[in-house]
């Protein structure tokens, strides 16, 4: 995160003992700065920016040949790293990278576009230790749970939506009207199914939705998480052939579904990979700590051992403070 920083420092060094004549202290020191009645010496300097500066600088070079051995370059990363780049252009540069380069030297010590994507790239692959930790900690009986109450077999389900006609600038009475029309709407269509009407039809006339509103609102098979809460939840409670009798409420609108078809569900080994993917999500909520964690196993792993006891010190204060503060924001 900090290479340039990194780079600074030696070449202050360099600049103070390795250019000329260099001026000698008494107790037979480099001089970096002399003046009355005082001085400051090459190892007072280095000193001071190890302290200061050396953990963070360290760490990052650690991480990254790890990471660059543990986590091959691929197309995906590259996306990311540079849809990311972007945002910070229009975001902080306002659209112009030499003024986001004047942020981040100051703000990571990062001076190129090159040293940005390096900076994303560590991110990025940081990201995903977290994520493989994160997965190595859910259990066999949650992911049985999970799949007992959540997994059920693709529906396919035709719907009408009805969205209420609000905008901005409107009173919190025009929206309820709004409101109240839309639904209001909504039940004279289901009226109107039950007397018969062709739902298609009816969905092709009335229906908000652009996506479907042309194929007669007929969606794609869906599992669970596919849908928002109150559709999935509805759609499950519809024997094939049923549609709702009542209006569906989402942040969408007012929701008509029928359901049409249910496939068998499927079994737990060709899904569990996939709930995995669900429930590590939630173990990196619960414990804002994973990354830390994650990565400290990962250095263990590599058999990293950190030889200068001042930097040992840093590093293992650094992880027990990490843990706490990043566990106080839970």
């Amino acid at each position: 995160m900090k290479k340039k920083l990194l780079i600074s420092m030696t070449m202050i060094l360099f600049l103070a003992t390795g250019c000329g004549k260099v001026a000698k202290l008494e107790n037979g020191q480099d001089a970096v700065v002399t003046f009355k009645g005082n001085e400051i010496s090459v190892d007072h300097l280095y000193s001071e920016m190890k302290d200061r500066y050396a953990l963070s600088v360290l760490l990052d070079m650690i991480d990254e040949k790890i990471l660059n051995d543990k986590y091959k370059d691929d197309d995906e990363q590259k996306e990311s790293v540079e849809n990311q780049i972007q945002a910070w252009v229009q975001i902080y540069g306002r659209g112009d990278e030499a003024t986001l380069l004047q942020q981040t030297a100051s703000s990571l010590g990062v001076t190129t576009m090159d040293g940005l994507r390096d900076y994303f790239t560590l991110q990025y692959k940081r990201n995903l230790a977290a994520e493989d930790y994160a997965k190595t900690l859910v259990e066999d009986d949650e992911i049985e749970k999970y799949y007992d109450e959540k997994i059920f077999g693709d529906i396919s389900a035709k719907h009408i939506l009805i969205k209420p006609k609000t905008k901005d600038g409107m009173t919190t009475d025009e929206k309820t009207a709004a409101e109240e029309e839309a639904l209001k709407k909504a039940n004279e269509l289901i009226k109107q199914l039950d007397d018969g009407a062709d739902f298609e039809k009816l969905a092709k006339e009335n229906s908000d939705d652009e996506g479907t509103k042309d194929k007669g609102g007929v969606l794609d098979p869906f599992g669970h998480g596919a849908m928002v809460t109150e559709f999935e939840e509805a759609a499950l409670q519809l024997k094939d052939g049923e549609y709702t009798k009542e209006p569906v409420k989402s942040t969408y609108g007012y929701h008509i579904i029928l359901r049409v078809s249910q496939k068998e569900k499927p079994q737990l080994k060709t899904v569990r990979s996939d709930i995995v993917d669900e429930l590590y999500k939630d173990k990196m909520t619960e414990d804002k700590a994973i990354q830390i964690i994650a990565l400290e196993k990962l250095r263990k792993e590599y058999k990293i051992n950190i030889e200068d006891k001042t930097l040992k010190t840093q590093y293992e204060n650094y992880l027990v403070n990490s843990k706490n503060s990043a566990r106080e924001e839970n």
